[in-house]
């Protein structure tokens, strides 16, 4: 019995020796199977972009932002049929990793995005060179750190095209290439901070507008996954959505959030059409319906917010309007419209989105696909009353001028004359939303 229990009986031993590789195994399987299962899963507060078996959430790239803006629906949806087959010929996924061969164009999120922290991880081989757009803009800077001839050893990370402000990283924290790397990019505002591989190497820098270096950066737009002709991946893409907080620039500008994100406190009138949900007000018809106001007036003012359409929407923003009346004529409403519905064909100049209802008509083909969200600033200064939609100026008229000797639909607006009274989103019966609200008094 004894020489049974010793350990030294070469039967039991190959017993234990058996048993112990087994245990091993198991574990590098459990090892390996956690790993598989985390990979392409958003930490929680983030979604992914990426799902790590197909495309889906992503297109290709169609000219830069501001040739987009001049496209019409049908040339840009035409463009981008074509560029969407160039893009699923050149980026696959393998292994749960988004990959590109090296010989076709960037990859784009479908949707846009204003303020946001992205965690990606990437990787590239020897002579890489990539970057990640943000807003449709170059860039924040991926490359082989041993590419000395274009100054790649300052390490990645840094906003590349940036000329007036720092376009370089602090250090370099790059790893080896072939091995994968993570950016963290918070962008809040015109400011970008990144940090590789848990490095802070850029902090707060102002991101420059590389199409149109006479103006700030996009308020939105998409992200891309830049190819210099080159093999790249990407893999557990996340990003979550900055919404309803004023950036240290709107702070120091007197500007104040008009929506908290999380209830209607501040708001009046129709409180149950209109619901906070997920950080968003959404205009839900059958719940109730009727306007909902600010619970203060304003006068001069500026005004910035975002909106989402659905289909054949239809709302309106009344500025400086009583309560409980028809704020297109006691007050002035700004059209808030998906008027590429065909259920809109025949509508008057002045009913298109943007338009001072009945008085003056705005600038069209600036709305974005519906579903997408829309960046609006309204600028109300004495009789001046100002329209920018996603970076472009729709409207900038004198009201007085605008109707003299009447208004363009003939009728009496009494409105035109008031210099303070209360916003309002003007109810119409339809489903959209509504978020990151603020607003700057100009008194």
């Amino acid at each position: 019995m004894k020489k049974l229990t010793s350990g030294r009986n070469p039967y039991i031993a190959a017993i234990l020796l058996a048993a112990v590789l087994t245990g091993i195994g198991w574990t590098a399987t459990t090892r390996a199977d956690a790993k598989q299962t985390t990979l392409n899963r958003p930490p929680e507060g983030f979604v992914a972009l990426f799902n790590g078996e197909d495309l889906a959430g992503w297109k290709g790239l169609v000219g830069n932002p501001k040739k987009r803006r001049e496209m019409s629906r049908e040339e840009l949806a035409k463009a981008q049929a074509k560029t969407d087959e160039d893009m699923r010929a050149h980026w696959k996924v393998v292994d749960g990793a988004l990959c590109f061969d090296g010989k076709g164009h960037s990859l784009c999120t479908a949707k846009d995005y204003g303020d946001f922290e992205m965690l990606v991880d990437w990787k590239i081989e020897k002579g890489g060179d990539s970057g990640i757009y943000l807003r449709g803009t170059p860039q924040v800077q991926i490359w082989d750190t041993a590419n000395r001839g274009v100054g790649a050893q300052v390490g990645s990370g840094g906003l590349y095209n940036n000329k007036k402000g720092a376009s370089k990283p602090s250090k370099s924290a790059d790893k080896p290439v072939g091995e994968w790397n993570t950016f963290r990019i918070i962008m809040t505002g015109e400011k970008v901070t990144v940090y590789l591989n848990g490095v802070l190497v850029v902090k707060n820098v102002v991101m420059e507008n590389y199409w149109e270096r006479d103006k700030p950066i996009y308020p939105n737009g998409q992200i891309e996954l830049q190819s210099h002709g080159s093999l790249l991946y990407f893999r557990n893409v996340f990003i979550r959505e900055i919404t309803n907080k004023l950036t240290e620039q709107e702070k120091a500008d007197g500007f104040k959030l008009l929506f908290n994100g999380e209830n209607l406190r501040g708001w009046q009138g129709n409180t149950k059409g209109y619901v906070a949900k997920d950080g968003m007000i959404v205009v839900e018809p059958k719940l109730g319906g009727g306007n909902l106001y600010t619970a203060q007036e304003y006068g001069d003012f500026i005004m910035r917010f975002e909106f989402k359409l659905t289909s054949g929407a239809n709302n309106g923003l009344g500025i400086r309007t009583p309560m409980n009346v028809n704020a297109a004529y006691q007050g002035m409403e700004l059209q808030i419209l998906d008027n590429t519905a065909s259920k809109y064909k025949n509508l008057k100049p002045y009913q298109f989105h943007g338009s001072i209802y009945g008085v003056v008509s705005a600038k069209r083909g600036y709305l974005k696909p519906v579903g997408m969200w829309n960046f609006q600033e309204v600028i109300a200064k004495g009789k001046q009353i100002t329209v920018k939609l996603n970076g472009t100026t729709i409207v900038d008229a004198d009201i007085q001028k605008a109707s003299t000797p009447e208004t363009m639909d003939g009728r009496d607006h009494p409105g035109l004359k008031r210099d303070k009274g209360y916003i309002a989103f003007c109810g119409h019966g339809d489903k959209l939303a509504f978020r990151n609200l603020r607003i700057k008094t100009l008194e």
